[in-house]
């Protein structure tokens, strides 16, 4: 296992996966990994992150050999009762006239990501008043298994299951340097055991998220916390108890912290419970609809992309 954390683990022989792609993370990595001067429409119209996204899916498909995939989508980037229990929670990234703040050039790629990917054939869905983590969370519950998910997200970590099992691919480091996370990662990147991972989280805070954490607590401290105690329920019970031996300063950090750390874990835990409906997610060897396929990637001069994901598509996944 590498210091960083999560290391390349070898793959059990076993049958294969489903991939759960957040399509998000990956398309917002495509669109700032591409400049857009290298790809373009032929009216000047940028598709880098198109470009982009289903270069990674082609790659996901050699690499990882699924029979199955399923892109999850936000239809809420920062649902109500998130907001509602913690009002900062991506506070920062709202755009002064609403909504998200999302550069101008990428909104319109979207749209175009998911008519590709309804003429190829692959499902993307997302659930209203959820984000596409929720969907995830919900998917990777509901699929048979083996389950990957596919994600930049550090919060997708607490969806690791070994029983299951659930990985989650990590592409901090982009999808061709994947880090294949199992429990153990998870506990060496960390030194919490993934479903502990939101209880961390809560207390370590996540800046990008609006999640302000408790004040002087880092990661290696909020790691220590919960090997001592188990998790947040049994740091707040113990902070009642004068025998309980924290350190005066900390205990009157995380008191001080109390109504935060009510509410935090909630905001901070992927939904396992998202209404979808019916989906196939079997990966198709052939495109759905080629001729559409075709006259989308010529009219966005995607061909290139496109015959790259068709061919990954028809490969031998056995």
């Amino acid at each position: 296992m590498s210091s960083q954390g999560c290391g390349r683990l070898a793959r059990v022989a076993q049958r294969q996966p489903i991939l759960l792609i957040d399509s998000p993370s990956l398309y917002f990595r495509a669109y700032f990994g591409i400049p857009e001067s290298a790809a373009k429409t032929g009216d000047g119209q940028p598709v880098n992150a198109v470009r982009g996204f289903l270069d990674m899916l082609a790659q996901l498909v050699r690499t990882r050999r699924p029979d199955r995939m399923i892109c999850a989508l936000d239809h809420d980037w920062r649902p109500a009762w998130r907001v509602e229990l913690l009002p900062s929670y991506k506070a920062h990234r709202v755009a002064p006239e609403g909504g998200e703040v999302v550069p101008d050039t990428l909104s319109p790629q979207v749209p175009m990501i998911l008519e590709v990917l309804d003429a190829l054939g692959i499902p993307a869905v997302g659930a209203d008043g959820y984000e596409a983590d929720d969907v995830l969370g919900t998917l990777s519950v509901t699929q048979p298994g083996p389950v990957e998910v596919v994600s930049g997200d550090r919060d997708l970590f607490q969806l690791v299951d070994d029983a299951h099992p659930v990985r989650l691919l990590y592409v901090g480091r982009g999808v061709a340097k994947l880090d294949d996370c199992d429990d153990a990662a998870v506990r060496t990147r960390y030194g919490v055991p993934a479903d502990r991972y939101a209880d961390f989280a809560a207390l370590r805070g996540d800046p990008s998220d609006g999640l302000p954490g408790v004040a002087g607590v880092g990661e290696k401290t909020a790691a220590r916390l919960i090997d001592r105690y188990g998790g947040l329920d049994g740091i707040l019970a113990a902070l009642d108890d004068p025998r309980s031996g924290f350190a005066p300063g900390l205990r009157a950090k995380l008191d001080a912290a109390r109504d935060y750390l009510a509410v935090a874990p909630k905001v901070v835990r992927v939904a396992t419970d998202v209404p979808l409906p019916e989906l196939d997610p079997a990966l198709p060897t052939s495109p759905a609809d080629p001729d559409r396929l075709l006259e989308l990637a010529q009219r966005w001069n995607l061909a290139g992309s496109c015959r790259r994901l068709v061919d990954a598509l028809a490969g031998d996944r056995s």
